[in-house]
């Protein structure tokens, strides 16, 4: 069973308009969410983590009969802290900063690296825009067994739900990303089959279509994806 793109959801182009502006409007949205964490990457908390060094350094030139003083700018330094980890938190659910910088399958190798559930990741180095590894890497973050911190990583329409085998015992899951011609191909085994339409809703903007093929007896089911790199 293939899922064919979707029709348009409120705000995008309708059926009579051509669909490869419905892509290039997609592409547009994820330069930007791309660009948007580089700004808050190398911007913003470049210049907090600047300011946090400089009060550590005004804390230590200070006399040793100032404790009350340096306490305060201690405290300061780690409110500071924290500001920059959420800052970095914020930045890497628009568009991870390891995507960005290696690729798809660099970002998918450190998400499984951390998961529960053993994660096998067969992609290659090479890179397919970052518009389409935009898209795949969070359609595809909707069905693993993502690691807390990045539970809230998706974009908003991906629950994190779990995944496994019916029983609730841990399954092993297999994704093997390839470049078929100017479609990328990503072919997921060991999560259930309802997870289909979640991706498909990551991809279809991008004229990414989802292939269904029939759940084995333990429920699970093979989901091919494939969206246009042009």
């Amino acid at each position: 069973m293939t899922l064919d793109p979707a029709p348009p959801a409120l705000g995008e182009p309708g059926p009579g308009e051509d669909a490869s502006r419905v892509r290039a409007v997609a592409r547009g949205q994820w330069l930007r969410r791309r660009d948007l964490e580089r700004q808050l990457h190398d911007g913003a908390a470049l210049r907090i983590s600047a300011l946090a060094l400089r009060l550590g350094l005004l804390r230590h030139a200070l006399p040793g009969g100032e404790q009350e003083f340096q306490d305060a700018v201690e405290g300061l330094q780690d409110e500071l802290h924290v500001v920059l980890q959420e800052l970095r938190d914020v930045a890497g659910r628009l568009y991870p900063p390891l995507l960005d910088e290696a690729g798809l399958g660099p970002a998918l190798r450190e998400v499984a690296g951390r998961s529960a559930v053993p994660v096998r990741i067969d992609a290659p180095d090479e890179r397919f825009g970052p518009a389409v590894e935009g898209a795949a890497y969070f359609a595809l973050l909707g069905c693993l067994p993502v690691p807390p911190d990045l539970a809230g990583a998706t974009d908003g329409r991906l629950d994190g739900a779990p995944v496994g085998r019916p029983d609730g015992r841990g399954a092993s899951i297999e994704v093997v990303v390839r470049r078929e011609g100017d479609v990328l191909e990503m072919l997921v085994s060991g999560v259930d089959a309802c997870h289909a339409g979640t991706i498909h809703d990551g991809v279809r903007l991008l004229g990414g279509t989802v292939a269904l093929g029939d759940p084995s007896t333990s429920g699970m089911a093979l989901i091919t994806v494939r969206i246009p790199c042009a």
